[in-house]
């Protein structure tokens, strides 16, 4: 197994068997000097290609896939596990099988492993307020959003609902529908009951933000702010032009009925 950090906050990690710590401190096997992470954080088992992970200091942020981690947690090839502020995915490395010797002029890599491609998510939301903030979830398919322990995503605070809100990846953005929540689902400073959040937008379920990003992709810092500015704009270009009309419509009545009472010669 190996562990990838796609954002480089660390070297990848090729996993033996042992145990595993990842925190701040200098000891640490997987020493990741950052703001939010603790000195002994969590740690990693590896038993015969066996992989779990618990947390070693309480408080610390630690989920797999989006949900907390409160107890040893076992995880498989393409786990995403988000540590603090840092994400990393946990990857398999195939070895090749044994073949005849190469030709003298080829090159083969001395341990056998395969060449690894990692598959990142499509989609991630990154939390930007309240309890998720600094945390990353990947969106893989549909996902709900809530304050229940069953979600896929779940928000430990009261002002979200049980079962808030549900996300599906698709090609486009993140299809967003509100399930009934009592304090709202928001696309850039919008209430909606359904939608489509694109990446760079935000998404706010009553006070708890998320913001759109797509890895490996350049974020425009100005697109949420371009957005949430967009509605207001419009409803005021169609107010003035409403207002506008109207005068239009009250001096051309005023016009007719002077020409009728003969106030304006014919």
């Amino acid at each position: 197994m190996k562990l990838i950090f796609p954002n480089g906050e660390h070297a990848s990690v090729d996993l033996s068997d042992g145990r595993w710590i990842v925190g701040s401190a200098a000891d640490a096997q997987i020493a990741i000097a950052l703001p939010g992470v603790a000195p002994r954080h969590a740690q990693l088992q590896v038993a015969h290609g066996a992989v779990s992970v618990q947390g070693l200091t309480a408080g610390a942020a630690l989920a797999v896939n989006g949900r907390p981690v409160t107890a040893e947690t076992a995880l498989k090839p393409g786990d995403l596990i988000t540590i603090g502020p840092v994400g990393c995915r946990l990857a398999a490395v195939e070895r090749a099988a044994a073949a005849a010797p190469p030709p003298a002029k080829a090159s083969v890599d001395e341990t056998g492993s395969t060449r690894l491609r990692i598959a990142l998510p499509r989609f991630v939301l990154r939390g930007v307020s309240g309890p998720t903030f600094g945390k990353a979830f990947a969106i893989h398919g549909t996902m709900t959003i809530g304050r229940q322990a069953d979600c896929d995503i779940t928000v430990a605070t009261e002002e979200i609902s049980r079962h808030h809100a549900r996300v599906q990846a698709t090609a486009d953005g993140l299809l967003v529908e509100d399930l009934g929540s009592a304090n709202g689902t928001y696309i850039n400073g919008k209430r909606v009951q359904g939608g489509l959040l694109r990446t760079g937008e935000e998404l706010r379920l009553d006070t708890v933000r998320f913001l759109l990003l797509t890895p490996g992709a350049e974020l425009n810092p100005g697109t949420a702010a371009a957005a949430s500015a967009a509605a207001p704009e419009a409803q005021t270009g169609s107010r003035t032009g409403l207002v506008v009309a109207i005068v239009i419509v009250a001096l051309a009545a005023l016009a007719a009925a002077a020409w009728f009472t003969g106030l304006i010669p014919r």
